[in-house]
């Protein structure tokens, strides 16, 4: 990884909006091919539940920045039973609540979150590698910040009505379109932020996912990492 030397073992870096299918491709990848998986915006929200449940004012940058240090989050990163823990509690449920949604992008955009949470993420990487080989990593900037050397890199994208679609589904709303006003609304806090903006790179392989089955983005992207190994990377 950039300034850290390459991590052993092959890294996946998948990065793209909510609903564009990163979740779900990226643990089909890493199941298919016996290698770890890492949500890096479930450590966000795990940040974010832990701010908002110790009434941290999160509009607040400075007391954000603060209390970043404070919480212990440690991650599961088996991709048939992903975790996710905040000072031993798990918060695999509590993070996907509406009020976390909402907040997230605010505590995430604060420059002393993402020095905490990137170092770690880096360090779950590198560790991973050791151990089994591989790692599949998505996020928002797995591409351009986290892991900017790895040999697969891609942005998943899908149609606004799509990835609507998938998120009400995941999240067990009817109303659509609140969900698609809502995800348009974290897209511009995600893309426009001062530090580590949500963008596509120009090596990064894009793939919109709207027109295809979970199993054919899995296939596409196994077939990438084969070639990359292939390659020797």
């Amino acid at each position: 990884m950039s300034g850290q030397g390459r991590a052993e073992g092959i890294v996946i870096a998948i990065d793209g909006p909510s609903g564009s299918g990163k979740s779900s491709t990226a643990k089909g990848v890493a199941k298919a091919r016996d290698w770890r998986y890492l949500d890096t915006g479930a450590m966000y929200r795990a940040i974010t539940w832990w701010m908002v449940s110790n009434q941290i004012d999160v509009t607040d940058a400075a007391a954000v920045a603060q209390a970043a240090s404070r919480p212990v989050i440690t991650m599961g990163t088996d991709p048939s039973a992903p975790t996710v823990q905040v000072d031993g509690t798990d918060v695999a449920q509590a993070i996907r609540t509406d009020e976390v949604t909402g907040n997230v992008s605010a505590v995430s955009a604060v420059p002393e979150v993402r020095e905490r949470l990137v170092a770690r993420q880096r360090e779950i990487i590198a560790e991973e590698c050791a151990a089994v080989g591989g790692i599949v990593v998505e996020g928002r900037d797995i591409t351009t910040v986290v892991a900017p050397d790895a040999p697969v890199k891609l942005f998943l994208t899908a149609s606004a009505e799509a990835r609507a679609q998938r998120r009400s589904k995941e999240v067990h709303s009817s109303d659509v379109a609140a969900t698609q006003a809502a995800l348009a609304r974290r897209d511009k806090l995600d893309s426009s932020r001062a530090v580590s903006p949500l963008t596509q790179t120009a090596d990064a392989t894009e793939l919109d996912t709207t027109g295809l089955s979970l199993d054919e983005v899995v296939g596409l992207v196994v077939k990438l990492a084969d070639e990359a190994q292939t390659r020797g990377l």
